[in-house]
């Protein structure tokens, strides 16, 4: 069998998080067609477990480390992830293809001895777009070069694969031959029983990521008016807080519950999850996520994006009517029954269609063919 080996930024032993948990997913799905190895950064001094898990220890972003990626020619965030170590780890290997996750993690293949092996990017999320939004002044410095070293490996790479048609669409404009849409769901799980649940939503996200921190901030900003005149209505916060981050003065019915033992049982409780993201793009596992288990999803264009039709999901920009659609569930528990069903539905049939399985086997084939 054909051996793949994946260039990742996070342990997938270790580390959480919506791009490490798709990272997985794509790897599994690859081991219906591939013999599949990975290289990753860890912070884990030890050797990995997994013998199909190569460890290079990662870099602590200090001082030096940022003098030394600072370029003319390179962004910060590229230079960061080019690791003399990875790149002898790479060297070291034997693939057939290789699969780098991120556009940044192109960079030590790329400078190593086996740059013209076949070789594939997902590009998870648009780096560029998101420090341009939620990095100040650093970030609006910054995103040019960023988007400059995406478009740059992207052209190197044999094929490319996004979360997103239109940013597939940006790098097909950009002169990449192979960009396409990575047309990936979740597994099912067994289907949420909302016929009981109360008046309660859930936001969930890892708020480390700036643009589920830019989303919180907007929850907040929009549960009074979600919430007002609708007895014990509740909004349930989960995933890990932003580092350093302060509280804020949280609005009344909300709880910030961070992580959750069992999250299949407790967003049984929940009537849909709310995600008002202003700064979109890459991942959305948090989409995929709700639809695997049959949760209701009321959804910016930013949060949604391609899945919109994929799981015939309207969205709401404007803040009032995202505000009407959260307080109709709220309202209407039968309602938030027929959208779970809906859902579920048209997630499941996708995995009974294999849909995920073939496009995952077709991109990362898309060199050796």
């Amino acid at each position: 069998m054909r051996r793949a080996t994946f260039l990742l930024s996070k342990d997938p032993i270790t580390e959480h998080g919506g791009d490490i948990a798709l990272s997985r997913l794509m790897m599994q799905l690859a081991r219906e067609a591939f013999e599949v190895r990975s290289l990753c950064l860890s912070k884990e001094t030890e050797p990995s477990p997994d013998p199909d898990v190569t460890r290079v220890l990662k870099p602590r972003v200090d001082a030096k480390l940022l003098l030394k990626s600072l370029r003319p020619t390179r962004s910060v965030v590229h230079g960061r992830y080019d690791v003399d170590a990875f790149v002898h780890a790479i060297e070291a290997s034997r693939s057939d293809v290789y699969v780098a996750e991120h556009s940044y993690m192109a960079e030590p293949f790329i400078r190593s001895a086996k740059f013209g092996s076949p070789f594939v990017i997902n590009t998870v999320n648009t780096e560029s777009q998101v420090w341009k939004v939620t990095r100040g002044l650093t970030g609006r410095i910054e995103a040019p070069r960023i988007l400059r070293d995406e478009i740059r490996v992207a052209r190197a790479a044999d094929a490319v694969g996004t979360y997103d048609a239109d940013e597939a669409e940006m790098y097909r404009s950009n002169g990449v031959r192979d960009a396409r849409w990575i047309d990936l769901t979740l597994e099912p799980t067994p289907k949420l029983d909302l016929t009981e649940t109360a008046n309660r939503l859930v936001f969930m996200g890892t708020r480390d990521w700036p643009p589920n921190q830019e989303a919180f901030k907007i929850a907040l900003e929009y549960w009074p008016r979600i919430s007002d005149g609708i007895d014990d209505a509740e909004l349930c916060i989960i995933g890990a807080k932003a580092t350093g981050a302060v509280d804020p003065v949280y609005p009344p019915g909300v709880r910030d519950l961070g992580f959750v033992d069992d999250l299949q049982e407790f967003l049984g409780t929940c009537r849909a999850l709310i995600a008002p993201v202003a700064t979109g793009g890459g991942v959305r596992v948090k989409i995929l996520d709700a639809a695997s288990k049959g949760l209701p999803v009321v959804g910016t264009s930013a949060a949604v994006g391609s899945l919109g039709p994929v799981f015939e999901l309207p969205t709401f920009d404007d803040p009032e009517h995202f505000v009407a659609e959260c307080r109709r569930y709220l309202l209407d528990r039968n309602a938030a029954v027929k959208a779970g069903e809906r859902i579920y539905e048209l997630n499941a049939a996708r995995w009974e269609e294999r849909i995920p399985h073939t496009t995952v086997a077709s991109l990362i084939g898309a060199p050796l063919r």
